[in-house]
């Protein structure tokens, strides 16, 4: 039985839900076939967000961890490649902290790749009836400063663990008034079950060897 850690995150920006958190614990009361699956839910706070990652990664011993962030705007379900030691803050995260060019980690690798197969993972989703893309930035914000962590999680204190970051649409709730792409959070947990489902039984190094690259 592999043991699956899914987060997602508080909600922010003066919004009263986060797709993510939704989609995790959807996920969690009814993992896929063969996985145990908790969810955790991260305040939108740098620095603290990694501590509470990584407290419920020691209370959970995972053997897969998926974070979940919102990315409103965003009209699929998009599976980070990369993310990058560097924050710069648009907006102040939900204490308030605005960190402009400054390291995730100090003196860290200038990147972490996923430890997913992403382009496996994405096949899953669309098979699921899920859209779905490959993205190549987690932005600067706390998903990518999570994402980040992650990684430096995974690499200095977890050899056995695999792990990467999805971001999802806002949800309908969130765009009443149409003008932006939005997907239900329980449509996003059924496509996850799958991509849960596919990275626990393919390693990285065994990913698709498709194009889902981009010009710009």
């Amino acid at each position: 039985m592999t043991r699956v850690l899914i987060t997602g995150f508080a909600p922010f920006d003066g919004q009263e839900v986060n797709p993510s958190w939704q989609a995790a614990r959807l996920v969690a009361a009814e993992p896929p076939a063969g996985l145990t699956v908790t969810a955790a839910e991260l305040p939108c706070v740098f620095g603290e967000s990694i501590d509470t990652l990584r407290d419920a990664v020691r209370a959970s011993t995972p053997d897969l961890i998926l974070c979940l962030g919102q990315a409103g705007g965003r009209p699929s379900v998009t599976v980070e490649r990369v993310a990058i030691n560097i924050d710069d803050a648009r907006i102040p995260d939900n204490a308030g902290n605005q960190p402009i060019d400054e390291p995730v980690v100090p003196g860290g690798p200038a990147a972490y790749f996923s430890t997913l197969p992403v382009k496996a993972c994405v096949a899953a989703l669309r098979a699921a009836g899920v859209p779905a893309a490959v993205s190549h930035t987690a932005g600067t914000f706390v998903c990518n400063h999570v994402a980040y962590g992650l990684g430096h999680l995974i690499a200095t204190e977890l050899p056995c663990a695999r792990g990467g970051f999805v971001h999802v649409p806002w949800a309908p709730e969130q765009v009443l008034d149409g003008t932006a792409p939005a997907l239900e959070p329980a449509t996003v947990a059924g496509g996850l079950r799958a991509l849960l489902v596919t990275a626990a039984g393919t390693p990285a190094e065994h990913d698709l060897k498709v194009t889902e690259g981009a010009t710009h």
